[in-house]
């Protein structure tokens, strides 16, 4: 193969994945280019996990929603620094006392995780999309931001407010290739306890890149229709929404 269908291959290859691979080289290394671009992509990650929740604009976007405005609680995590050391302490909240008590049918807590950057690029247009999803099939609370949280932090949150189900909006662990990713995890009758077999993910959600809001949206709200139907959510929840058949001669080809 000659060099210059060696380049035409690999840049093909590279229209379909934020990979990186088929880089150049410049002797026994990298080129300088690609070395700074990893560099650049290292420093974008380490951002997005420590750069600090800016909870009043967030707070100010979710309240444009149109759901109300939302409380903001924070975990057992002092900061960020404890944070990453004890991911228990962002599993319990430090007060609750923000939360009303209010039954309804779906919850929401965006919470911060991993990528804070995540939650302030993509958390309200998400949370948009799921509330035009859902119309007016169900309740909604009024939101709740997590700030140090993770996942279980909304257990004990939907505890509090007496939600059916619960949908956590979480920034991703950011990566060498997308530092601004979001996840939903959704639970049917959350209560402080339930593990990670007792709920769905629904993951890489960052357009243009990513999954779209409304797609997102979308797979959430078969999910919380076949949770309400099947009595519980997680290991025996499945996602068909972008399920594909497979035929007669399929199954053979399957053994």
């Amino acid at each position: 193969m000659s060099d210059m269908a060696r380049q035409q291959f690999w840049d093909a290859l590279r229209q379909t994945t934020q990979a990186r691979i088929g880089l150049g080289r410049s002797g026994n290394a990298l080129p300088t280019r690609d070395v700074l671009e990893l560099a650049a992509a290292h420093a974008a990650a380490r951002d997005a996990v420590h750069i600090p929740l800016d909870t009043q604009r967030l707070a100010a976007a979710i309240a444009d929603v149109g759901i109300g405005r939302p409380a903001v609680v924070t975990s057992q995590a002092s900061s960020r620094d404890e944070y990453l050391r004890r991911p228990d302490l962002g599993r319990l909240p430090a007060d609750l006392a923000a939360v009303a008590t209010a039954p309804a049918d779906i919850g929401f807590v965006l919470a911060d995780g991993l990528s804070p950057t995540a939650l302030m690029h993509h958390g309200a247009a998400l949370l948009r999309a799921l509330v035009e999803e859902f119309g007016e099939r169900y309740s909604l609370a009024e939101p709740v931001i997590a700030t140090q949280a993770r996942v279980a932090l909304g257990d004990h949150i939907a505890e509090r407010g007496q939600y059916t189900t619960l949908l956590v909006i979480i920034g991703e662990r950011p990566g060498l290739s997308v530092a601004d990713s979001l996840g939903i995890y959704l639970t049917h009758r959350p209560r402080p306890g339930c593990t990670d077999a007792d709920r769905n993910c629904i993951s890489n959600i960052h357009p243009p890149d990513g999954l779209g809001y409304r797609e997102a949206a979308r797979i959430a709200g078969g999910l919380v229709a076949g949770a309400r139907q099947l009595g519980r959510s997680g290991v025996s929840l499945k996602d068909t929404s972008r399920g594909v058949g497979v035929d007669g001669p399929g199954l053979g080809e399957l053994g």
